[in-house]
């Protein structure tokens, strides 16, 4: 599934990385929409709300990934 030609945000590629966590999962940890994640892991140009970029790190967190979002952003 992965490599079908989908533009992906440095975010979106270090996602597809993870063998133990998808889109879902972070949804699902997150408490956050799809198209969130979406535009999260797609739109280069995407700017998440602070309240958002905290969900992803709580849900990260969750997870057990010593990983911040702000890493992957452009701000």
């Amino acid at each position: 599934m992965l490599g079908l030609g989908k533009k992906r945000t440095s975010f979106g590629k270090w996602l597809d990385k993870q063998e133990d966590i998808n889109q879902l999962k972070l949804e699902e940890a997150t408490n956050l929409s799809r198209h969130t994640i979406s535009r999260l892991c797609n739109d280069k140009n995407y700017i998440p709300k602070f309240s958002t970029i905290y969900k992803i790190n709580r849900g990260l967190k969750k997870l057990k990934k010593e990983v911040k979002v702000e890493n992957f952003l452009r701000m």
